[in-house]
């Protein structure tokens, strides 16, 4: 009889450790960051811009969806402007995991967040780049642009890229996003691998594309003032690759291996995370900034008429003449 409760006290006092360690751990790791450092501003950076970059973007979503008649190119900005929503709120939450302590931290959680911020990156980036090889098409082949394009081409691109980067996201956190990548190693790499290359080939259409539009935007600009769609697109494809394209390089070093997860230091990450939010947030600005010219914003209605004003289609002029015009004589 002794000797069975001896042996039930042995079970319970090996199985007890085994409860609590990932809580009083990551509780532990929680508390001994101290108030006022380097990571906590970076942290309420984080959140501030995120959660203003949210308005912003919502404000967006809510003009181009209810109160703007939809044309092809305010179909791509109404999917960027939610990409880039969804991004800023995963920021905000994984900003307030990092700093509530009542909250137990198990890995599983962030490596969820981070499944979480990479999908609508991702996907922002796919926007971005259908959204640039688009004008770059209706610039170099305009006729074929306005006669030939499919009425409904920017609803199903942006469909196919949602549903494309939701199953390429799927597909990582089952296979090896929520389990450590030692355990499946060789479904994670080959995939890995994928992710890298679409990453890639985004970037090179991202820039080619770009470039492209960048020559037509000097050419134009010799004869007359170039169409504020060229100049919103420029635009964001620089703050782009200057803000956002940081936090996938730094993901893809990682997801390469060429870095181990213990060089890549906190302030590392969280300086990708802070440009990232910053190139989500400057979107709108950018939009009612060349929208509104010299003009001033005075009210809520104004918002409506600068958003109309910088999305709207202009006519281009090519050696003092309006292309339009150029292509009925043809």
């Amino acid at each position: 009889m002794e000797e069975r409760d001896i042996r039930e006290l042995l079970s319970i006092n090996t199985t007890l450790p085994d409860v609590a360690p990932e809580h009083v751990h990551s509780t532990a790791q929680c508390l001994e960051t101290p108030q006022g450092t380097g990571l906590w501003i970076l942290d309420v950076l984080i959140g501030a811009i995120a959660l203003v970059g949210l308005g912003e973007n919502t404000i967006v979503l809510w003009l181009l969806r209810f109160r703007l008649p939809s044309t092809a190119f305010s179909v791509y900005i109404l999917n960027l402007a939610a990409a880039d929503a969804l991004l800023l709120l995963c920021m905000v939450l994984n900003s307030v995991l990092l700093r509530v302590c009542t909250i137990p931290h198990d890995e599983s959680l962030f490596k969820f967040m981070d499944l979480g911020k990479f999908f609508p990156y991702i996907t922002g980036m796919s926007f971005l780049s259908a959204i640039s090889t688009e004008r770059c098409l209706s610039t170099l082949y305009p006729v074929w642009y306005r006669c030939c394009r499919p009425r409904r081409t920017s609803a199903a691109v942006c469909a196919l890229l949602w549903a494309l980067n939701f199953l390429l996201t799927v597909t990582e956190g089952l296979c090896c996003g929520l389990h450590t990548r030692g355990d499946s190693s060789k479904v994670c790499r080959p995939l890995d691998v994928i992710i890298m290359v679409w990453l890639a080939f985004l970037l090179f259409v991202l820039c080619g594309s770009s470039l492209t539009l960048l020559v037509r935007v000097q050419c134009v600009s010799l004869h007359a003032q170039p169409p504020r769609l060229y100049v919103i697109i420029l635009f964001v494809v620089l703050v782009f690759l200057l803000c956002g394209q940081p936090l996938g390089i730094c993901d893809g070093l990682l997801r390469l291996e060429a870095i181990s997860k213990e060089k890549m230091t906190p302030y590392v990450k969280r300086a990708c995370i802070l440009l990232s939010c910053v190139n989500s947030s400057a979107n709108p600005v950018i939009y009612f900034f060349v929208g509104s010219g010299r003009q001033k914003l005075r009210s809520r209605r104004s918002l409506k008429l600068v958003l109309q004003r910088a999305l709207e289609e202009e006519p281009e002029i090519e050696g003092g003449r309006d292309i339009q015009l150029l292509e009925t004589e043809q």
